[in-house]
């Protein structure tokens, strides 16, 4: 059986790593071209400054990248650091600046500095391309994961406790899909040839044992520290917590989903940001977060299990419910308790289409089956929230 383990070149992480930045990009040369939206430049001006000084590199920015990572800007992205002989590119801020970076860099060397831990993206040799106009274009594969993920703690603890929660629910998906595809034996994503999607894969690859296993650390980190980790962002503090749950989120689940593999949570997540409310109001994570209490539902787990992930979600802020997803979060006004049978049937169709990842559960997953565990995971939600008193 061919299996398949992808990870990044090298994981750094620690307080003021940012100012580390420039011993990086000087093992590639000595100009780098820098990918940023100008909120995430404004936060670490000052560490950038320092590090070119520090190591005698040089940082190169423009305005081509405008917050949107399509073909188009890749390509003038890559034009420009060609006629600046940038000898690596960087990519620091959210997932936007980090897709772009991956896309430009195109498998060379890459330097990745989230300032958020919302996500697994930046461990990831996947990114997702968008049109112009904002439309879904197509996922793209390279032939290597990031060079350096160098994760500054103090940037990542100053950031507003919303990404790092909202990075716990996507993580908390992590040991359930895997744990699914091991059971169906499916093929992962490390496996994919470089440029294809899913669809176009034809050497593709099974999860080992080593993500399973870090799949699994994932799961138990969220549970003994999330909560404490989530008190210390509150506080803009770094404590042995936090480091954990920003290892976890980043490093371990990335590693996890992209040699582990995806199932339902994923796939009900692409489904149900179908409807407005949803997508509008809500982070990846934290619909992800809800799709995971779907999957359990699906494959029936044990009640101790359900609960235990309930009460995680709960204590730390992450949707149980769609009238949680339905939430403003800044206004706290509901726009409603639950979707409507015609928006069921739409997000199960979405969430059953045959690319999905819904495919990789252990059994045949209907669209009636969807609805069946999206009314449930709701239902249950809503009780242990004394929403239904």
């Amino acid at each position: 059986m061919r299996k398949a383990f992808i990870c990044p070149t090298k994981y750094v992480q620690g307080e003021h790593e940012l100012l580390n930045l420039g011993y990086f990009v000087k093992t590639f040369g000595k100009k780098a071209l820098l990918i940023a939206d100008p909120f995430a430049l404004g936060l670490v001006k000052g560490e950038l400054e320092e590090t070119q000084k520090r190591y005698g590199i040089e940082l190169i920015t423009c305005d081509i990248f405008k917050g949107e990572c399509s073909r188009r800007v890749v390509k003038e992205l890559q034009d420009f650091a060609k006629a600046n002989k940038c000898a690596c590119t960087i990519g620091l801020g959210g997932g936007k600046a980090i897709d772009t970076s991956k896309c430009v860099a195109a498998g060379n060397p890459l330097i990745i500095c989230p300032t958020i831990a919302a996500t697994d993206a930046p461990t990831s040799h996947s990114a997702v391309l968008y049109t112009d106009d904002h439309e879904f274009d197509d996922y793209a594969y390279f032939r290597q994961s990031p060079s350096v993920v160098l994760i500054d703690l103090n940037v990542i603890a100053n950031a507003p406790t919303r990404f790092l929660v909202s990075g716990m629910g996507d993580a908390l998906s992590t040991y359930f899909e895997a744990r699914a595809n091991v059971r169906s034996v499916s093929n992962v994503n490390a496996g994919l040839p470089c440029g294809a999607n899913r669809a176009k894969g034809t050497l593709l690859g099974y999860g080992t044992h080593t993500a399973f296993a870090l799949a699994e650390l994932c799961y138990k980190n969220l549970i003994s520290d999330g909560a404490k980790a989530k008190a210390a962002c509150d506080c803009n503090a770094v404590t042995p917590a936090f480091e954990k749950i920003v290892e976890t989120n980043i490093l371990l689940s990335g590693l996890g989903f992209e040699s582990g593999g995806l199932a339902a949570a994923h796939a009900i997540h692409d489904g149900i940001t179908i409807v407005h409310e949803i997508h509008a109001n809500n982070f990846h994570g934290e619909v992800v977060a809800f799709g995971t209490l779907c999957q359990l539902i699906l494959e029936n787990a044990p009640e101790e299990e359900l609960y235990e992930v309930l009460d995680f979600c709960d204590t730390v802020g992450l949707p149980v419910c769609i009238e949680d997803l339905m939430t403003n979060k800044k206004t706290g006004e509901v726009a409603r308790s639950s979707l409507t049978e015609e928006e069921l049937k739409a997000v199960a169709a979405k969430t059953c289409i045959p690319d999905e990842s819904i495919h990789n559960m252990p059994f045949p997953v209907t669209e009636d089956m969807v609805v069946a565990a999206i009314k449930t995971a709701d239902k249950i939600g809503r009780e242990f929230k004394g929403l239904d008193d």
